[in-house]
């Protein structure tokens, strides 16, 4: 083995001021815009060397000067913040009505937003469709695919590193074919993310939400599916096989909208409580009209007495649902989301039956997050995905 003299003092120095400068850029992501002396005090470093990282960061494009504070004893003081255009984030969202998309620069601030009814049967024009989504949102920005930071894509199912699919992809139907991921990769890039679609809305319920004055909570989502993301200590947890927040597998099955045929594709409790088992329920129960939830939950809201019946059964089994994840992890807050889990009344009627059954009682709100949650949670993963890079492109030693 051949020793460089001086090399490892050599890298010392180097890689002292690397951290120095990882730790700049995260307080200025978290604080920005802020002034040198109140970086100096954050940090803990010395001016001279918060000025030499500052001036090594905006050489590099990563922040730049974004003002001055004025209105304040002394000279007015330079304010230092990330550079927006230093990086871009692409978040789609695959529903089985809607593709939705949006682009985000390295503040996190939207440049643009789409949604669009999909039309694809099969999954391989559902990945054009996306592409096509994505190329349209991209020229909107008025950016190029190669400015791009990171690409997330929110998507029901579990990523299975084992035979590199998607499993339990719920009611889109063929989008876990082994075809779907190295198509979706060879428009999107080897570094795509993939995050199942209920945590991505987990995720931003985190930043932008209820969830973001609790450290562990639950977001269940019931709607056309039924899902659940788990935030724990501040973390979004996937459990060892991926499948943490799975709840339509929960083996619930004396719902009267329950099919067994369903069950079987996707899980005894979606096909149990989800927005199909509804009319399924409605329609077993006499409900005149039932050829949707909504107009299930809309017609129990004037006064039907069987809708209404249908309404607080399916009340009954998600708050059952809810008391088993009480009774597990013992979350903070619960977050109900989706169609049904934000319809009027349904939230307070949910509550009404988890008195009846959880051994405690944490906060249960509703979402009042929008239709694009998900690739909210998209841009927000990305977002943290795009400083790892760049704090990572920080700590490689220059070339010699």
């Amino acid at each position: 083995m051949t020793v460089v003299a001086g090399g490892a003092a050599a890298a010392r120095p180097q890689l002292i001021r690397a951290i120095n400068e990882q730790v700049l850029l995260e307080h200025i992501r978290r604080s920005g815009p802020v002034s040198r002396t109140e970086l100096a005090a954050l940090t803990g470093l010395s001016k001279p060397t918060v000025s030499a990282a500052l001036a090594s960061i905006e050489r590099g494009g990563l922040v730049h000067a974004s003002g001055q504070r004025t209105g304040v004893p002394g000279p007015a003081a330079r304010l230092y913040d990330v550079r927006p255009e230093a990086g871009f984030v692409l978040g789609l969202d695959v529903g089985r009505e809607f593709l939705r998309g949006a682009v985000a620069d390295l503040r996190g601030t939207v440049r643009c937003r789409l949604s669009v009814r999909t039309k694809a049967v099969r999954e391989m024009a559902r990945v054009q469709e996306l592409a096509d989504l994505a190329k349209t949102l991209l020229d909107e920005a008025g950016i190029t695919a190669s400015q791009l930071t990171q690409t997330v894509i929110g998507s029901p199912g579990v990523y299975d590193p084992k035979r590199d699919t998607l499993t339990l992809t719920g009611r889109l139907s063929g989008w876990d074919s082994p075809a779907v991921l190295p198509a979706l990769r060879e428009r999107f890039g080897p570094a795509l993310m993939i995050e199942n679609d209920v945590d991505a809305a987990a995720l931003a319920e985190r930043v932008h939400g209820h969830g973001r004055d609790v450290d562990s909570f639950a977001f269940v989502s019931v709607g056309t599916g039924i899902g659940m993301g788990l935030v724990l200590d501040g973390k979004l947890r996937h459990g060892f096989h991926g499948v943490a927040g799975e709840i339509s597998y929960l083996p619930f099955t004396e719902g009267s909208g329950s099919d067994a045929r369903d069950a079987r594709k996707r899980g005894s409790f979606d096909a149990s409580a989800s927005a199909a088992a509804v009319v399924r329920a409605a329609r077993r129960a006499g409900v005149r009209g039932a050829t949707s939830a909504a107009k299930v939950f809309a017609a129990a809201a004037r006064g039907d007495v069987i809708a209404a019946a249908v309404v607080t059964e399916e009340a009954l089994l998600v708050a059952k649902a809810v008391c088993s994840v009480i009774a597990v992890v013992d979350p903070e807050l619960i977050v109900l989301g989706g169609g049904i889990g934000q319809a009027p009344g349904f939230l307070d009627a949910v509550v009404e039956q988890l008195r009846l059954l959880s051994p405690v009682m944490p906060e249960v709100k509703m979402s009042v997050l929008a239709a694009d949650t998900v690739v909210a949670g998209c841009i927000a993963a990305g977002l943290d995905r795009a400083w790892q890079h760049l704090l990572g492109r920080i700590a490689q030693p220059a070339p010699a």
